[in-house]
Parts: C-alpha cells; sequence; structure tokens
C-alpha cells in the first residue's frame, strides 16, 4: 500500500488528509449525535414536574440547560414562564437556532470533503498523465508496458478520491437527516412545555 501510495505522487496525499479529516468528524459527530445525549428520554416529563413542585429557580435553569440540548431549549422556554406565550415561544426559537447551529457543526466540511475528493482524485491522475507522457522520449521510443504501468498508477489517485468520497456522502446524508429528525423532535416538545405552562395540557 505504501509503495502505491509513493508512486502515485504527491497529490494523494491531498487525499489522504482529505480522508482523515473525514474519518475523525465522522467519528466526533457519531459520539455527538446519539439520541440519548441530544433528547434525554423523559426530561421534558421531569422539567415539567420540577416546575410545578418547586417552580423556576437559576439553579434548576442551570441545571437543565447542562443536560442537553433539548435541555438547552426548555430551559430557555421556562426562564420566560412568567411572560405571554409569544415571548416564551420567541425565546425558545431563539436558543432553538443555536442548538441547531451546533448540532449541525462540521456537517458543512463533510459534504464539501465528499464533493471534493473526486476532483483531488482527478486532479492527481490529470498531473500523473503530464508526468508520464512527459517523460516520454521520441529518441528513445515508447514502452507500451511501462506507459501503461504508469497510466495504472495514475489511476489510483482518482480511485482513491471515489473511496473517500462515496462514504464521507453517504455519513453527511445520514447525520443531515438525524439531525432534522432532531430539531422536529424538540420543536414538538418545546411546543408541548409552552401548552403545559399555559394551562391547554395536562
Amino acid at each position: 500500500m505504501l509503495g502505491i501510495i509513493e508512486a502515485a505522487g504527491w497529490p494523494i496525499w491531498l487525499i489522504i488528509a482529505a480522508s482523515v479529516t473525514a474519518v475523525t468528524i465522522i467519528i466526533e459527530r457519531l459520539l455527538t449525535l446519539r439520541k440519548s445525549l441530544v433528547l434525554p428520554e423523559g426530561l421534558l416529563a421531569r422539567a415539567v414536574q420540577e416546575y410545578r413542585s418547586n417552580g423556576v429557580t437559576p439553579e434548576m435553569l442551570s441545571k437543565l440547560s447542562a443536560t442537553s440540548p433539548l435541555g438547552r431549549v426548555l430551559a430557555a422556554g421556562l426562564k420566560n414562564v412568567k411572560s405571554s406565550r409569544e415571548i416564551m415561544k420567541e425565546s425558545i426559537e431563539e436558543i432553538g437556532g443555536a442548538v441547531a447551529h451546533d448540532l449541525e457543526r462540521y456537517l458543512p466540511a463533510l459534504g464539501t470533503l465528499a464533493t471534493v475528493t473526486p476532483l483531488l482524485g482527478l486532479f492527481g491522475t490529470v498531473i500523473g498523465m503530464i508526468e508520464i507522457f512527459g517523460a516520454q522520449s521520441p529518441t528513445s521510443g515508447n514502452n507500451p508496458a511501462l506507459l501503461a504501468h504508469g497510466i495504472s498508477v495514475a489511476l489510483y489517485n482518482t480511485a482513491f478520491g471515489i473511496i473517500v468520497a462515496v462514504p464521507a456522502l453517504l455519513f453527511y446524508r445520514y447525520f443531515r437527516s438525524k439531525v432534522d429528525g432532531f430539531i422536529v423532535e424538540m420543536e414538538q416538545q418545546a411546543v408541548k412545555l409552552v401548552e403545559v405552562v399555559h394551562g391547554d395540557r395536562h
């Protein structure tokens, strides 16, 4: 493998750097975007129970915000519990935007890597082809076997680029779908909180 990488030329190191970055992002997002961390089970019910038992206190808001992204959204609503329904919803939407931005962290970079790595592979192949044909001398003639080997080595760049791009794109789509689902569920739970606080739901 190391021999192939060395033979493929310097452009393949750009693809390797892109692959390391993509793998790092994928692992980080897999660990971060777990439902148990983003939307803890029963958090809304516990928050409502605490609110009904002890009211809203700074300690309760701080503890709720620290639990999870959903906790931040619910805490924003409870912070304005004495305000009108509209103000409560606005505060939830403001924090919700920041939470959504945090959940989407690194996803644009992963999507960019999925798009760019095939182009880097093509770039490496073109550079390899230029070097191969530039090394051919009209006086010494062409060696078909050597030429074919050189072309196959140059094509490794394209292959590596595609190998990196496909999983990066798959995980990008997966994470985007997961984040969208989390945001919808958070919105639903925030609406339930507003309805409970303002007496529309028990």
